[in-house]
């Protein structure tokens, strides 16, 4: 165990108290009495909502309706013919979205979380099954709850329930609180115990009440039904001239008949099935290039993609990050060193800014007085030490209205940004950090002074440059949308070939604007930096709002609204599960370069007339490899 697991379970016994939790003879028993959590929540849609959606459409409708006009007219083959078309283009729908299903299902299941419970006193990691009524279970930061509870011990935690309730707001939980399985933790660690389990969570009946799917239907199915209709009108009108003629006795019964069938025909039943075969032929394709297709449309939604959405870390970067410098402001670098690790030494909610500077400056166990983990929401975290005061690690753009920064030093600040690297500042005080209480959130302790600036970088991946021009000559506009620096965002654009004079804009200017201002930013602003996980949500919807059809790659469940905003979600596989489950398309080990050519045989496969003139002119040439 590392030192820093050492410090979690220390503090973790430090908040129980006297919480020991069941024993396992209890646990045992409870289970066997049918009070455990081992009923399965569904990843996605299930066998039978898929059918449903493929077979119960207007499309659908139409030649059933056709098929039974066809068999009351006597002409079998006619009627045969269209069964087999219908039913030919629906089976490759349903095979294509139930392979996916089962594809998600085993990823699902190799990335099943785990929750931690005490059991006699002890820390034990379990499966979600093994929970049952009565558990006493351990949640941290990043931690999704997997029964309902309520919290106890001296814990402090924010949770995101936007998958429960549509809403981003983180929500605060102490001692007496409600917990809700389906929310994730975002920052904090708290201990609750399980109320409700199995089929009587939240999570459970939300998703057992979910009966209606919306389906997203892309530009060129909208205009396939636009054409069936008109022509369904047309033959229906056509119809009723015939009637007319008939009982005029004008036209014979068998004259009738014969014209009938040519009416009926005039509805273009191959066209739908050919653009679903298209869709299935791309699916099957994409499949072979570590890229699953949820929706089977989504292989047409890659043609009409003109904006993408991404995040700098893990796109553009590797998300390995490497304390790069140091510069003390006031003491000696020895002593900023001993500080840094024995800060990252004992935070409970680590994250790769903690870890980059416990692997450079390491540091020992201290009784921690209390702890404000970070939130991409504050941009700052805090962790106190008894008797020796508070130390704060955070965003220049947010501590420098509480810190006194020389302009040399807010000189140097935007200098390392400039070059790429993530700029933090370290700051101390001797006052203790405010108690924070659900109406009142974390605030800054008084007093603080700067102590040094920390400089991180960040590598950017191997082909990112080659990624980027890839979307230029797709034709696609790229908006990177980071909670870091905007200029540190920019420069690692800029080395990775995007062009200089993109137009930059943080998330403080943004919550300054009006809704005209807001959309008129989201629109001609390509990157913007220090965004909150509600502000890249309100970005997606006003860019698609403005007419663009709109991509968007996520991974954590932060991502979740903003995937749901766009036209196209598109999920890493190492993502959440909550992800995953929205998404339309997910990549298959993270292969983000793969973005590109995904986008080209969307567009070959689906809309081959709505191709790049670069591409017709080269004679697909230009297509990414």
């Amino acid at each position: 165990m590392t030192r820093r697991d050492d410090t979690r379970k220390t503090h973790t016994t430090d908040t129980l108290d006297s919480l020991k939790g069941l024993s396992e003879e209890m646990a045992s028993n409870l289970r066997a009495e049918g009070r455990g959590n081992n009923v399965e929540l569904r990843t996605g849609r299930s066998y039978l909502q898929i059918l449903q959606q493929n077979l119960f459409t207007f499309i659908n409708i139409v030649f059933f309706a056709i098929t039974l006009m066809m068999i009351l007219l006597g002409r079998w083959g006619d009627a045969f013919l269209v069964v087999v078309v219908i039913f030919g283009s629906v089976v490759i729908s349903i095979f294509q979205e139930i392979w996916a299903k089962q594809k998600l299902d085993e990823i699902a299941l190799l990335k099943r979380p785990q929750v931690t419970v005490l059991r006699d006193g002890q820390e034990k990691v379990i499966d979600q099954s093994a929970v049952v009524l009565g558990d006493l279970l351990i949640v941290r930061s990043g931690d999704q709850l997997v029964v309902d509870g309520t919290v106890v011990g001296a814990g402090r935690i924010e949770m995101d329930e936007s998958l429960l309730t549509g809403e981003s707001d983180l929500i605060p939980k102490i001692a007496g609180d409600k917990v809700f399985s389906g929310s994730f933790c975002v920052t904090g660690t708290a201990n609750y115990k399980a109320e409700k389990v199995g089929a009587e969570t939240t999570a459970y009946q939300v998703m057992a009440s979910a009966k209606v799917f919306r389906q997203n239907y892309t530009p060129l199915q909208q205009e396939i039904n636009t054409i069936i209709r008109v022509f369904l009108l047309i033959a229906c009108f056509l119809l009723i001239l015939l009637l007319i003629s008939m009982f005029s006795r004008s036209i014979s019964f068998t004259d009738v008949i014969l014209i009938a069938a040519v009416i009926l025909g005039l509805v273009p039943v191959g066209l739908y099935v050919a653009i679903t075969l298209a869709y299935g032929t791309g699916a099957v394709r994409m499949a072979g290039q570590n890229v699953l297709i949820q929706q089977v449309n989504a292989v047409e939604s890659l043609s009409n993609v003109d904006v993408l959405c991404m995040d700098k870390t893990g796109t553009l970067t590797t998300n390995q990050i490497s304390l790069q410098s140091i510069e003390p402001l006031g003491l000696t670098t020895t002593e900023v060193e001993e500080y840094l690790g024995d800060y990252a030494a004992n935070t409970q909610a680590g994250n790769k800014t903690s870890e980059a500077i416990a692997q450079a400056c390491p540091g020992e166990t201290k009784l921690v007085s209390a702890e404000i983990p970070f939130s991409s929401a504050r941009k700052w975290s805090a962790i106190a030490f008894a008797g020796r005061g508070t130390y704060v690690l955070g965003a220049p753009e947010v501590l420098t209205n509480v810190l006194n920064i020389t302009p040399e030093q807010q000189e140097y600040i935007q200098a390392q940004a400039e070059e790429g690297l993530r700029v933090v500042l370290f700051a101390h005080t001797s006052d203790e950090i405010p108690p924070p209480t659900p109406q009142q959130p974390p605030s800054l302790p008084a007093g603080l002074g700067a102590i040094a600036i920390l400089s991180f970088s960040d590598q950017l991946r191997p082909r990112a440059r080659e990624t980027l021009e890839s979307f230029a000559r797709a034709g696609i506009k790229l908006k990177i949308i980071s909670g870091d620096n905007p200029r540190t965002v920019a420069a690692l654009a800029k080395q990775a070939g995007l062009d200089a004079g993109t137009m930059v804009i943080s998330g403080t200017q943004l919550a300054q604007m009006d809704e005209a201002q807001f959309t008129n930013a989201a629109v001609n602003n390509t990157i913007f930096g220090r965004i909150t996980p509600e502000q890249k949500a309100q970005l997606v919807k006003k860019i698609r709002q403005h007419g663009y059809y709109v991509a968007m790659t996520g991974d954590g469940v932060n991502d979740v609204l903003s995937l749901k905003q766009a036209n196209l979600g598109i999920a890493m596989e190492s993502g959440s599960q909550a992800t995953r489950g929205v998404a339309d398309i997910i990549l298959l080990n993270d292969s983000f370069g793969a973005c590109p050519r995904l986008f080209w045989r969307g567009r070959k496969f689906a809309m081959p007339y709505r191709m790049p003139s670069s591409y017709l002119l080269s004679g697909g040439r230009c297509l990414p490899s």
